[in-house]
């Protein structure tokens, strides 16, 4: 009989001794605060992501449903941004993001990923995108967000 594994989370690689040395261009001379900004540091780059991209996909790393959307997206002719959030920060990030798609709303508590931004707006997830798919909807509200040019 077939044992089933146990499901592991994404584990980041252990730092190799020829690699502790940080990487050019990645600290500033002032503060030591880094130039780059990383993708939990603020509400305002989670913000910016959502309004420079016309379609963007929220996931858990790793996760398959994040996967399905963004291989829908690409057979339709669609690149996607996706952001993989890690389950450390995933709190946080759904706040934010709640707090982006207007989270006084009923309809936008509980967000839960993935999570599709068009056009700068919360579209919702899965569910969403397969209905309005299978309805025909999602061309032309894609081409509308500008990220189909058919």
């Amino acid at each position: 009989m077939q044992e089933a594994l146990p499901y592991k989370t994404w584990l980041p690689i252990p730092h190799q001794p020829f690699l502790q040395s940080p990487p050019p261009n990645t600290k500033s001379t002032n503060n030591d605060e880094p130039l780059l900004p990383s993708p939990t540091k603020g509400h305002d780059y989670i913000k910016n992501m959502v309004s420079e991209n016309a379609i963007i996909v929220f996931g858990r790393r790793g996760c398959c449903m994040s996967h399905v959307v963004k291989r829908l997206l690409q057979s339709l002719g669609v690149n996607p941004a996706v952001h993989e959030i890690d389950e450390d920060n995933e709190v946080g990030v759904i706040d934010e993001l709640e707090a982006i798609a207007g989270g006084e709303d009923e309809r936008n508590r509980g967000l839960q990923f993935p999570a599709v931004f068009i056009g700068g707006g919360l579209f919702g997830g899965l569910d969403r995108i397969m209905a309005t798919h299978i309805t025909g909807e999602l061309i032309p509200i894609l081409k509308q967000a500008g990220a189909l040019w058919l």
